[in-house]
């Protein structure tokens, strides 16, 4: 018994060697592609780091080359120039406002759609459904009319009201799916206890949507911080206008400076890049325990 078990032993490693053996080519060719993908993605990245160090000068001289010398002068000029600090302040405002109010309307929203199953429920979720398929652009003429007979242009409540529209069947689409995964018997264990509807959803019900919510937020807020359309149409004040849109500023249709574009780019997307850096590890659990749901 020993030797027949030691041959078929033996025989098992054999097969295993010999699957690593015809799996390791592949296992090579996969990682290349993932190198070369890697490359291909951050290479735009890299070159607009290096290129925002670099004088107007040298980058006219060799544009794909190694710069000769680093500057700190395009950041300085690109901050007084954006009024960095207040059109940061402008956009963490507009984008943890525009946040809160989607993520509970759209919660509040999603609790009953998610419960009830009569028609006019399964007609409101597909109402909801038709807003992710229209444009921005389509709307842009009729919310301006409207926000300017509200007298809300030009104000960041309205950009808030706006965002939240904008988001709203995302944020309806994410929590409708989940509540239809939370157990009843929770409910009904909180209506023997005396809780009503709306005691319920809040104790209940919305912190069990903590990991759909965590997901909701990384999508909003990337949606409203690199949004350039709408400040750019409902805000004409610079001084109130987010981080985005006065980066925009050094896009002239006539003459283009990467020197100055590039570091105001850089420096629009750094706080959200911080942000994501420091909580990634709640982003992204929050995003798996979603998907398992």
């Amino acid at each position: 018994m020993t030797e027949i078990s030691v041959r078929a032993a033996e025989k098992v490693d054999s097969v295993r060697n010999g699957r690593k053996r015809r799996g390791r080519p592949r296992g090579v060719v996969f990682d290349v592609v993932v190198v070369l993908a890697a490359v291909a993605f951050t290479s735009p990245f890299l070159f607009t780091l290096l290129a925002s160090f670099r004088t107007a000068a040298d980058l006219a001289r060799a544009p794909l080359g190694w710069p000769r010398a680093f500057t700190i002068e395009n950041y300085v000029i690109s901050i007084n120039q954006i009024h960095y600090v207040s059109s940061v302040l402008n956009t963490v405002v507009l984008t943890a406002g525009s946040c809160a109010v989607v993520s509970i309307i759209g919660a509040m929203a999603s609790y009953p759609l998610g419960r009830l199953t009569s028609h006019l429920s399964s007609l409101v979720y597909r109402l909801f459904a038709v807003g992710l398929t229209i444009p921005l652009f389509v709307l842009i003429s009729p919310l301006y009319l409207l926000m300017r007979d509200l007298g809300l242009l030009n104000t960041h409540l309205g950009l808030i009201f706006i965002y939240t529209a904008l988001n709203l069947p995302v944020s309806v689409f994410f929590y409708t799916s989940f509540v239809r995964q939370i157990p009843l018997d929770l409910e009904e264990a909180a209506a023997l206890d005396g809780c009503g509807p709306f005691r319920t959803f809040f104790v209940i019900v919305f912190p069990l949507m903590r990991p759909i919510t965590g997901t909701l937020l990384t999508f909003v807020s990337l949606q409203v911080w690199n949004n350039l359309v709408v400040p750019l149409v409902f805000l004409q004040d610079p001084g109130k206008s987010t981080v985005m849109a006065n980066a925009y500023s050094f896009a002239d249709p006539h003459t283009l400076q990467p020197t100055q574009l590039f570091p105001a780019a850089l420096l629009g997307a750094l706080p959200l890049f911080l942000l994501f850096l420091i909580f990634q590890r709640q982003v992204v659990q929050g995003m798996t325990q979603g998907a398992v749901k």
